[in-house]
């Protein structure tokens, strides 16, 4: 599975993300005029080497009309006193003129939102009210757009981070002296595991949180993994630690995930009764259903009822083994499940389009054609699913 991990442990910030994918590439100088073609108005965007404790690696310039964002002040924080300003609606007329895909569009402006919604938090005020300075909102634009551009260019199956250091202090900005991490930064983080420590300052941006809250599926420790690149995206300020961001891409094999069972005792209930609970559990998403005879007390035969369902589901599908069975009582097993990666792919043969499905992992690849596609050819050519086979 293609993984990239990114390493927190210096917080984040939209250009270091931007500068640490940007190593991972074969073609850099390809994509950054790729980027300043995009017409952000009056952004033009820089790379230069940079070392931080003898780690070599990129840094990225973002100017807006020749002016580049102040190192300490933040891109998002609301100004009321400034005649350069934009609004989100601003923001959203810019992103729908850019010429890059509806996906990578609809990236940009959820990532944006994210930020929005924050400031619109902290503040009190609704989102359509929150004004952004001029030169920190095409900044932020432009390292937004950055990053979704080259997440859709590198691909990633899975995307993962460490917990985000998010530094320690104050930070001054347009209002004055706030704690970090910053108001609307800890209010992107929540859920996010984050720390601080002993370096004073702020590592971790609004745009960079919002940045690691849309793309990371998952924050923890490194995953087992082949790596294949790395890249260094350094932040402008010096620390007693490298201030970086790491990212890495590389080849992982299938963690596994955890499921629940759910399962129940049941001796009065018809046939019907119990096909229908099984349709219903299904339908509400869970992974498997299945019934096993049993004997119970005083010899009645009875059946075992069990369902297999992801941990989100569990109250859920309590509520409908309840609702839909005779049980007065559930048992619950938690169980770590490794399932090979599945795809699928559609077939051209003599008898039309038919979709295979394949499996894939832990050095193991499997195919197998789609019976209800199967069935449906041996119907119209009036021949058996067996010969189809025979001739794929």
């Amino acid at each position: 599975m293609k993984t990239l991990y990114l390493d927190c442990s210096m917080g984040a910030a939209g250009d270091m993300l931007t500068a640490a994918l940007l190593e991972l590439l074969p073609d850099q100088e390809e994509f950054l005029s790729q980027l300043n073609a995009l017409g952000i108005p009056g952004v033009t965007i820089e790379k230069e080497k940079m070392s931080k404790c003898g780690i070599g690696g990129t840094h990225i310039r973002v100017k807006v009309h020749g002016v580049e964002e102040g190192d300490d002040s933040r891109h998002h924080h609301t100004h009321h006193h400034t005649h350069h300003h934009s609004g989100m609606h601003d923001v959203e007329h810019i992103v729908h003129h850019l010429p890059v895909t509806d996906k990578i569009r609809k990236d940009i402006l959820a990532v944006y939102h994210l930020i929005a919604e924050a400031e619109s938090h902290v503040h009190g005020v609704p989102v359509t009210e929150i004004h952004f300075h001029e030169v920190g909102t095409m900044d932020a634009v432009a390292d937004v757009a950055a990053v979704c551009l080259l997440m859709d260019k590198i691909a990633p199956d899975r995307v993962a981070a460490s917990p985000v250091h998010v530094g320690s202090g104050q930070v001054e900005c347009a209002h004055g002296i706030l704690p970090v991490p910053a108001p609307a930064t800890a209010y992107i983080l929540r859920e996010v595991p984050t720390y601080g420590g002993e370096i004073r300052g702020e590592l971790c941006t609004p745009t960079g949180a919002a940045l690691l809250k849309y793309f990371v599926m998952e924050f923890g420790g490194m995953p087992v993994m082949r790596t294949t690149a790395i890249g260094y995206g350094m932040g402008s300020k010096d620390f007693p630690a490298a201030n970086c961001v790491r990212a890495m891409l590389g080849e992982t094999e299938s963690a596994g995930d955890v499921i629940v069972e759910l399962n129940c005792n049941v001796d009065d209930m018809t046939g019907e009764a119990v096909g229908f609970a099984m349709e219903t559990l299904f339908d509400a998403g869970a992974l498997e259903v299945y019934t096993v005879p049993i004997g119970m007390k005083k010899s009645r035969p009875g059946l075992l009822l069990c369902v297999m369902c992801r941990t989100e589901d569990k109250e859920s599908m309590v509520r409908l083994l309840f609702q839909h069975t005779t049980t007065i009582g559930i048992r619950e097993n938690t169980f770590k499940r490794y399932t090979l990666d599945r795809s699928v792919e559609m077939a051209e043969t003599p008898y039309g389009r038919i979709r295979k499905k394949i499996s894939t992992g832990y050095g193991v690849t499997r195919q197998k054609y789609e019976y209800e596609d199967l069935a449906k050819a041996a119907r119209e050519h009036q021949v058996s699913v067996s010969q189809i086979l025979a001739r794929l």
